[in-house]
C-alpha cells in the first residue's frame, strides 16, 4: 500500500456521497486533479467510482464507511489505473467498466482485472445491474464519447457523478492542500479555456463537439 497522501481532501457531499480529491497531472503537465466518489447504498455496500490510489488515509475512510466495497467502477478508458489494487483489497467487489478497457489494459501490461459488467454500444439499454445498485443508481453510457464515459445518477440525492464527460478547471479543491497553484503553468492555463464551466465560456462546448 502507498504512503499516506498529505494532499488528500475528503468531502462529504450528502450523507451517502463523499469525494476523495488529490493532485494529478495529465500528460505530466496539465493540472487536472484526481477525484474518486464513494456512494454508500442503503444495503451498506459501497460503490467506488473512479478510484484514486488506495493510500492508508483512503482506506481509513472506506473503513469508516463500513469497509464493504461492493462495486468498483472504471468510468472510462482513462480512469482505470487503480483497479488492480482495489480488486486485490476487495476481491468480492463487482467491477463495472466500458468496452475496450480490458483490451487496453492488456496491451499496456496492467494487472488483469476481470470485468463483471461491461457496457457496450449494443447492450447499454439492456444491461441488467445488481438490484441493490440499480435501485439507487441510474447509469448512462456515452459510447460516442472518445473515452467511452459511464455516468451515474444517484437517485435519492439527484446527484450526477461523472469523470471526463464534463470538466471544471482549475482543479482548486484537488490542489488546495498542496503548495502548487492549481492555475499555474502555460499548459494548464491553455486547458482552462477548453475545460471550465464559467458562464459565457464556449471553449468546453466546442471541445466536446
Amino acid at each position: 500500500m502507498a504512503a499516506p497522501n498529505p494532499n488528500l481532501v475528503i468531502r462529504t457531499i450528502t450523507p451517502q456521497i463523499s469525494t476523495l480529491s488529490t493532485p494529478f497531472l495529465r500528460f505530466n503537465r496539465i493540472k487536472f486533479g484526481g477525484r474518486a466518489t464513494l456512494l454508500q447504498l442503503s444495503s451498506g455496500s459501497l460503490a467506488v467510482f473512479s478510484p484514486i490510489p488506495l493510500t492508508p488515509d483512503v482506506r481509513a475512510h472506506i473503513t469508516q464507511l463500513g469497509d464493504r466495497v461492493g462495486y468498483i467502477i472504471a468510468p472510462d478508458l482513462e480512469h482505470h489505473m487503480q483497479l488492480g489494487p482495489y480488486k486485490t483489497a476487495f476481491p468480492a467487489a463487482v467491477v463495472i467498466a466500458p468496452e475496450g478497457l480490458r483490451e487496453k489494459r492488456a496491451k499496456q501490461g496492467d494487472q488483469d482485472v476481470p470485468v463483471d459488467f461491461e457496457f457496450t454500444k449494443e447492450n447499454k439499454n439492456s444491461l441488467v445491474l445488481p438490484d441493490e445498485l440499480a435501485r439507487e443508481v441510474d447509469i448512462e453510457y456515452w459510447d460516442g464519447h472518445s473515452s467511452r464515459e459511464i455516468v451515474l445518477l444517484h437517485k435519492p440525492s439527484r446527484t450526477m457523478v461523472e469523470a471526463d464527460l464534463l470538466f471544471n478547471l482549475p482543479a482548486t479543491e484537488q490542489y488546495s492542500r498542496s503548495e502548487e497553484n492549481a492555475g499555474k503553468g502555460w499548459a494548464t492555463r491553455f486547458a482552462h479555456f477548453f475545460m471550465n464551466t464559467a458562464p459565457g465560456q464556449k471553449g468546453q462546448q466546442r471541445f466536446n463537439w
